[in-house]
């Protein structure tokens, strides 16, 4: 690794079921988290064929201790959720729910199964400070004004979360962050925003380079102070993330917590069906995994 690189993550696939397959980039066993970011997938380029079965939808599943980000370069998703929430995510457009003490929420490719559609995007989750795990929830949806974009000697940007490049987004955040969309013309070159503690750069598609390293598609840097300028190698699109830690987290399933026993409590609300379901959406879900929960640490003494 040079000097402006802590470290590279490359996305493994996985299959989410009914035919969807995504690149799992956060977690990572050498690199649990950047900043708050605790969790980030890479969907797609996914086609759906008019007609396409239902099974490729994500059905209602719950979440706690969380804020679930999606951000999509194509397609569109509908949402559902358990505080009555019906709304479609189209690119440069933000998704952003808070599940905090509790949710559920279906994520269905509507637009897709009705006329053909090519989903591409990514998802991350963004885990709350621990005096925030057991908020209420909530969700917002942003696009247009609330999420600004500039473009600059061969850099369109745009935020989508926290601050950045002078620029503030109006998604509400519970913690200092910043997540960006960069694209990025060949030989051109970006600001990596600096006054974070921890900071990664993720390339969607494209290839970039730091400090001499080259970095292409479905790969993360994890950067250091160091860093400041990443230039395209090609037409690049990436995202730009980080923030200041919020303390460990462990996960299970669709939940974050800081602590065990708390996952191990909402399993059981959910196997128990003691979590709402989305009223529009209420006629199938995920039941849990047979995975156990994380066993919790015994009390110091």
């Amino acid at each position: 690794m040079t000097d402006a690189i802590e470290l590279e993550i490359e996305q493994r696939r996985r299959d989410l079921g009914g035919g969807i397959e995504v690149g799992r980039v956060l977690p990572f066993a050498k690199r649990r988290m950047v900043g708050p970011f605790v969790f980030f997938d890479h969907m797609g380029p996914i086609d759906v064929v008019p007609g396409a079965p239902r099974s490729i939808d994500v059905r209602p599943h719950p979440h706690i201790g969380l804020s679930t980000v999606t951000y999509l370069f194509a397609g569109e998703m509908m949402h559902r959720d358990s505080l009555g929430y019906e709304q479609a995510v189209r690119p440069q457009e933000v998704n952003w729910m808070t599940a905090g003490s509790g949710i559920t929420h279906s994520e269905r490719f509507e637009k897709g199964r009705a006329v053909g559609d090519r989903l591409h995007g990514i998802q991350a989750w963004v885990a709350l400070p621990v005096e925030d795990e057991e908020t209420a929830p909530s969700f917002s949806h942003h696009e247009g004004a609330d999420l600004p974009q500039w473009s600059d000697a061969g850099v369109h940007g745009q935020l989508i979360a926290g601050s950045a490049y002078g620029l503030t987004a109006s998604v509400s955040t519970h913690s200092p962050l910043f997540y960006a969309h960069l694209d990025i013309a060949p030989g051109a070159s970006a600001e990596i925003p600096a006054g974070h503690a921890e900071r990664a750069i993720y390339v969607a598609t494209g290839a970039i380079e730091i400090d001499g390293r080259r970095c292409g598609a479905g790969r993360m840097l994890v950067v250091s102070p160091a860093a400041s300028r990443v230039r395209a190698l090609e037409r690049s699109t990436v995202m730009v993330l980080g923030g200041e830690p919020v303390g460990e987290r462990f996960l299970y399933w669709n939940f974050v917590s800081s602590s065990k026993d708390r996952l191990a409590q909402a399993a059981s609300d959910w196997k128990a069906g003691r979590m709402k379901l989305p009223d529009a959406d209420h006629d199938d879900f995920i039941p849990l995994p047979d995975s156990p929960v994380p066993p919790a640490a015994p009390a110091m003494s």
